[in-house]
Formats: structure tokens, sequence, C-alpha cells
């Protein structure tokens, strides 16, 4: 599938369905994201504010906040921005070079398999 967009993505096919995914830094809490919305990374926001494809004004403040790298459902998009930015929340676009396909294929190939019972590989 291809697409214009510069904020990283990657395309996830389970049987039937096929959903495309774009990759965002939040500062927004994992209860506000929507059922599909999944974490790969979480730290600082002076951490994690690195893998955003714009230079971010840091600030004490905001160094210490809890940020996370996301996985938006395309299909959401409009609604999970709309509902972190109601929530005074960041949303920044990953940067591309830093979080390209392979980078997203493979954590989410370690989340996939971090939630999988020990003993069912």
């Amino acid at each position: 599938m291809r697409h214009l967009s510069i904020t990283p993505s990657i395309t996830v096919t389970i049987g039937r369905h096929t959903r495309l995914y774009f990759a965002f830094i939040t500062t927004a809490p994992a209860g506000l994201d929507s059922p599909a919305t999944m974490t790969l990374h979480a730290g600082t926001f002076a951490d994690v504010v690195g893998f955003a494809a714009d230079a971010w004004v840091h600030d004490e403040m905001r160094a210490r906040t809890q940020a996370r790298l996301v996985l938006v459902d395309a299909m959401e998009l409009a609604w999970q921005r709309a509902r972190y930015r109601g929530h005074q929340h960041v949303l920044l676009a990953a940067d591309r070079g830093l979080v390209g396909h392979h980078t997203l294929q493979h954590w989410l190939w370690q989340r996939l398999q971090a939630s999988t019972p020990e003993g069912h590989a």
C-alpha cells in the first residue's frame, strides 16, 4: 500500500484484515488510547522526543513528563489526535529516518512476543 504521508507507518495484516498504523510521540497516558493504539516504547519526554520528526524546545518540566512512541490506526487517527489534544497532550509525528519501517517492524514483533504467555511461542 503506497501513501504520501511523511509520518512513519507500517501495514499489518492478520487473516483478511489489513490496517495501516502511523508512528507518533505522545505525552498522553494509555488510558486515552483507542483500543487499536499500541505503545512501542515508553520513557521520559526527554528520552522519547528524540524520535520526533520536528525539533522540540525542551523545558525542565516537560523533560520529566512520561511519553510514548505509539502506533495509531489510520482509521482512528483523527479521533485519537482530537482525544490527546483535547486533554492537552502533545502528539508529534515520528521521524521517518529514526523510526523507519524496519524499526517499526522490529518493535512491533517485540511487543507482540512480550504479550504472548510463556510457553506459547
